[in-house]
């Protein structure tokens, strides 16, 4: 079945960047990934919508993110990404990818979720 495994969290200071993917595994060349979405979660607070990207290119954004962040995909590659700059210490937060795909033709497609990649930036 389809796995998402992300990377590129750790610890940065305030300003800073970094770069986040997120690959995914088990979609042959007649599956699909449709939209691809960032989400995250930090102590205390609900999980929210960071960023998302349509299989056309499509992109979305929270108000807290737009113009530091910036989503996009690669297909050939089966990896999305989450370039993250001017970071803040409220940007910390697991993160965690997501992924509506069909790992082959005529398989459903199904919602499917990363174990997430941790954020820390200090002040």
């Amino acid at each position: 079945q389809v796995q998402l495994v992300e990377s590129g969290g750790g610890l940065v200071q305030s300003g800073g960047s970094l770069r986040l993917s997120c690959v995914a595994s088990g979609v042959g060349n007649s599956g699909r990934i449709g939209t691809i979405g960032w989400y995250r979660q930090a102590p205390g607070k609900q999980r929210e919508m960071v960023a998302t990207i349509t299989n056309s290119g499509n992109t979305d954004y929270a108000d807290s993110v737009a113009g530091r962040f910036t989503i996009s995909r690669d297909d050939a590659k089966r990896t999305g990404y989450l370039q993250m700059d001017r970071l803040k210490p409220e940007d910390t937060a697991t993160y965690v990818c997501t992924a509506g795909a069909r790992h082959a033709m005529g398989r459903p497609f199904r919602d499917y979720w990363g174990k997430g990649t941790l954020v820390t930036v200090s002040s």
